[in-house]
């Protein structure tokens, strides 16, 4: 598992935790539903 991988099932968990779906956090963080769905599955880079 690499880095990605890793970011991506962290964001996972936490937006399960917070009760969020994948667009509310989309929306949220400015960022399109499809975006976080790639970030969570490991297929983007994400900057900080």
């Amino acid at each position: 598992m690499d880095i990605k991988d890793k970011v991506g099932q962290r964001i996972k968990e936490l937006r399960h935790e917070l009760g969020l779906s994948q667009e509310a956090l989309g929306n949220k963080a400015g960022v399109d539903r499809t975006y976080v769905t790639d970030v969570e599955n490991g297929r983007r880079n994400v900057s900080v």
